[in-house]
């Protein structure tokens, strides 16, 4: 049971109100807008205290004007907790294209506070090692990185191995718990899983098929990088699937050095 009847209790206390003036109150919001259902008599107010009662959504909003407190602070004293929105927005894929209001609601998510100084932006890392603390600001658009049934990587700036698809700069989210090499025939590239793997040198994002005892690493067609070869599992370890990623569009531009060949400025015109 949800604690939510205690914490009105306590919230109405605290605020040296009375049944008598919730009563008083609330009668007078539903007369105002002429619905008797936003009215909280003694004797429901009392259930919903001591007896585990949940409010109605007119009632939610009495307590909330009455007790000069968020809805949404109420809503999750009864586990409808809205900030849980993103998540949950992946449930359902409508047909038609829309614009959407579901994250307009949103107060307050947790992202990245600080980082560990030894985080280079120029390397592909794991990203969730890296937060050495994480916080809550109003920022409704990063709540997914709330999640702990992901880790995040990012892609450093010289990392190019699937580029263009995924550039450098961009924040990938990565499933752990597919972490075996899914063979297939794909109808795009944007099909074919792409995983993130731990090498002895670092990070990589990268396409992968596994032979009997090696983890062969492929980059995009476009991307300077070539394919590589290692022992597996003793010199490569598959993190997880990439199942999301935030990218800033038309803030990245590549260094071109002598290292790189001529794919990479194909790819940019």
């Amino acid at each position: 049971m949800y604690p939510g009847g205690q914490n009105l209790r306590l919230l109405r206390e605290q605020l040296g109100l009375t049944m008598r003036d919730v009563e008083t109150a609330s009668a007078r919001i539903a007369q105002k807008l002429e619905n008797d259902e936003f009215a909280i008599p003694p004797s429901r107010l009392s259930d919903i205290e001591t007896k585990g009662v949940v409010p109605s959504i007119f009632r939610f909003y009495s307590f909330a004007a009455i007790y000069h407190q968020d809805i949404r602070e109420l809503m999750s004293w009864y586990g409808v907790d809205v900030n849980r929105m993103p998540a949950d927005l992946e449930y359902v894929m409508p047909p038609r294209s829309h614009i959407s209001g579901a994250l307009e609601s949103l107060s307050k998510v947790n992202v990245p506070l600080r980082l560990d100084p030894a985080f280079d932006p120029r390397r592909t890392v794991n990203f969730g090692r890296m937060v050495e603390q994480w916080g809550v600001i109003p920022f409704a658009y990063l709540a997914q990185f709330a999640s702990y049934e992901y880790t995040y990587g990012y892609i450093g700036s010289e990392d190019l191995t699937m580029y263009p698809i995924l550039p450098p700069g961009s924040f990938v989210q990565v499933d752990e718990s597919r972490n075996k090499v899914v063979e297939g025939h794909w109808r795009s590239e944007y099909e074919r899983p792409i995983y993130f793997v731990e090498t002895r040198n670092g990070h990589v994002c990268c396409w992968c098929t596994l032979t009997k005892e090696e983890l062969i690493l492929q980059p995009h067609p476009l991307s300077p990088v070539a394919a590589r070869a290692l022992r597996y599992p003793q010199e490569a370890e598959v993190i997880g699937q990439i199942v999301g990623v935030a990218i800033k569009l038309g803030e990245w531009r590549p260094v071109f050095d002598g290292a790189a060949d001529s794919k990479a400025r194909e790819a940019l015109n």
